[in-house]
């Protein structure tokens, strides 16, 4: 049914739509989240309500993390899982628990309303995890993220899409691409509610491997980002705890784009700038949404799970997972190759810092010490590594000498800048 937005009021300070026949007040709703574009609170309130049902598609039901924005894209943002106390009775939770022991009630938004209101505590993303909400054990959802390194051209990632396509219809499975928002671009395959977190983890490994195998030239399935080229199929996006912005997501970029859901003809065609909070409105009320049948398609893993057996047989075990997951028993070493005893690449770290850009400003420092090696540096040979803590992310900035002639190749310096990173996890953020 399409949304209908009932009425519209006012109070101090806050705008009130009814919607569905819920209230949804929205504070501050003027205030400027994306300064370049100009889009306020209520335009991004007002951009979830006219997607409503492709957004419910992609996220509904299921439990989410919140990525809130509340000065903008220009400022501090941060992560919570909790869901905040102070909420309308009709907000529904789920208990989930973590990797780490913890535990947390996240938000299940079911219809539109619950887009609104989220939306009105600066959500910008939908950060759905790939489990519904009565059964959190099982995913219906494997994830393949094309996440291409620094210096990658879209057409490259295209290229790679299409050999996605081509060995998901080779195994019998399914696939639903979008763009991320970003650089890459995302597929989903919905599968059968059978197999553990371990197990669709398994799988995608298993099928990031298989499209290197096909194109070693253009994409890899190495974890380490030293040891990465080309388009990095990321496996561990199918990890328990692990979240991908949603189809319908509006992303931090200053011109407001949004994660596209597309038909796979659409691919070679655009770009991912054509998709915004401006221009999606439309395309979703001319086209509709190219995954509406996607519940209808869901796929067995044995396929993959077999692939998985043979390349253990051929002695292709596990693959590392993140830093914080407990350590499996058939993982390889959990050490970059770059602090290994004999590393394969010649590393160095810049700097660290709460803020990317402070951390890029080091970058530029270094640059100007070392003007001989940076001439010599190829955009992937650049590392920026966004280290997450529990509520807030921090920047790490590397570089790979491998390009560098050896006379050329600086030592490791200290740190610039070089911020203390313990307290970056605490709870609520610090106000500037």
């Amino acid at each position: 049914m399409p949304l209908i937005v009932e009425g519209m009021g006012s109070r101090a300070e806050s705008e009130v739509l009814t919607v569905a026949g819920r209230e949804v007040a929205v504070s501050n709703p003027s205030k400027v989240l994306f300064p370049e574009a100009g889009y306020t609170k209520l335009d991004l309130v007002r951009y979830y309500l006219a997607v409503a049902d492709g957004a419910l598609r992609a996220a509904g039901n299921r439990p989410n993390v919140l990525v809130r924005y509340p000065n903008g894209i220009d400022g501090e943002f941060f992560y919570q899982k909790r869901a905040p106390t102070s909420r309308p009775p009709w907000i529904d939770v789920v208990a989930l628990k973590f990797p780490s022991g913890r535990t947390a009630e996240e938000v299940v938004p079911r219809d539109a309303a619950a887009l609104a209101w989220m939306a009105n505590l600066a959500c910008l993303e939908l950060h759905p995890h790939p489990v519904r909400d009565d059964d959190l054990d099982h995913p219906d959802e494997l994830r393949v993220d094309l996440d291409p390194v620094p210096g990658v051209e879209w057409s490259q990632i295209r290229t790679v899409a299409g050999i996605v396509k081509a060995t998901l219809s080779d195994l019998g499975l399914v696939g639903w691409p979008k763009t991320s928002g970003s650089r890459g671009i995302h597929i989903y395959v919905r599968i059968e509610r059978r197999w553990t977190f371990t197990e669709v983890r398994r799988a995608a490994l298993a099928f990031a491997r298989e499209v290197e195998r096909r194109a070693p030239d253009l994409a890899t399935s190495k974890w380490w980002k030293e040891e990465r080229h080309g388009v990095f199929l990321d496996y561990n996006q199918n990890a328990k705890d692990r979240t991908i912005a949603a189809a319908y997501s509006v992303r931090p970029k200053p011109d407001a784009r949004v994660s596209a859901p597309l038909a796979w003809d659409e691919i070679d065609a655009c770009e991912p700038g054509d998709f915004t909070l401006k221009t999606m409105p439309d395309r979703f009320k001319g086209v509709g949404d190219p995954h509406a049948t996607m519940d209808q398609h869901a796929c067995s893993l044995e396929s993959l799970l077999d692939l998985s057996a043979r390349h253990a047989k051929e002695g292709l075990g596990d693959a590392p997972w993140p830093p914080h997951y407990q350590k499996q028993a058939d993982e390889p070493p959990r050490v970059q190759p770059s602090r290994r005893r004999v590393p394969k690449r010649p590393l160095i770290e810049i700097g660290r810092a709460e803020r990317k850009e402070d951390a890029l400003a080091g970058l530029e420092r270094w640059r100007a010490r070392h003007p001989e090696a940076a001439a010599h540096l190829q955009p992937a040979d650049v590392l920026v590594d966004a280290m997450r803590g529990r509520f807030h992310t921090w920047t790490r900035i590397r570089v790979n000498l491998q390009n560098v002639p050896e006379d050329l190749r600086p030592p490791q310096e200290a740190l610039d800048p070089d911020e203390e990173v313990g307290g970056w996890g605490q709870w609520p953020p610090r106000s500037r």
